[in-house]
C-alpha cells in the first residue's frame, strides 16, 4: 500500500493481475449492524477519521478499522479495475475483492463501493472521465 492520489492511502498491485482474478480477501472483525452502528460512533468520538465497515449481508458487517489487513486500504473508484464479491465457504460469508480486467504493476487497486443513496452526500475523488461525484 502506499499514498493515494484518489484519497490518502490506497492499495496497489506489485505484480501483473490478469483480468477475472481473485486479488484479495477483504478481512477484519465479523459484527451485526447494531455492534457496528455503536462502533461507527465510537470512532468519530476517539477522532478516528476513516472506518472501515463493509456489509456481508442485511445482518452481519465486516469492521477492518482496527483489525483488518490491507483489503480496507482499497479505494472507491467510479471507473474500477475490480469488483467485491460475498462467497461462502464452509457456511462462513467472506468478502473477495475479484480484477475486473487486467492491472499493470504499481496501478491502484478499484472498486464501486456501492454505497446506498443518502440525503447527505459523500464526496467522491476519483476524478476519472465517469465520475459520479459522490460516492452515494
Amino acid at each position: 500500500f502506499g499514498r493515494s492520489r484518489i484519497h490518502e492511502w490506497g492499495l496497489f498491485a506489485m505484480e501483473p493481475i490478469a483480468a477475472d482474478e481473485m486479488v484479495i480477501e477483504y478481512v477484519g472483525q465479523s459484527v451485526r449492524q447494531v455492534v457496528a452502528d455503536m462502533r461507527e460512533k465510537r470512532y468519530a468520538q476517539e477522532g478516528i477519521g476513516s472506518s472501515y465497515l463493509f456489509r456481508v449481508d442485511q445482518d452481519t458487517i465486516i469492521d477492518a478499522t482496527k483489525c483488518g489487513n490491507l483489503a480496507r486500504f482499497i479505494n472507491h473508484c467510479c471507473r474500477p479495475n475490480c469488483y467485491a464479491k460475498v462467497i461462502t465457504i464452509e457456511a462462513q460469508k467472506k468478502i473477495v475483492i475479484y480484477s475486473k480486467q487486467p492491472i499493470g504493476v504499481n496501478e491502484e487497486i478499484t472498486y464501486d463501493y456501492k454505497f446506498p443513496i443518502e440525503d447527505t452526500k459523500i464526496p467522491c475523488l476519483c476524478r476519472t472521465d465517469s465520475c459520479r461525484g459522490t460516492l452515494n
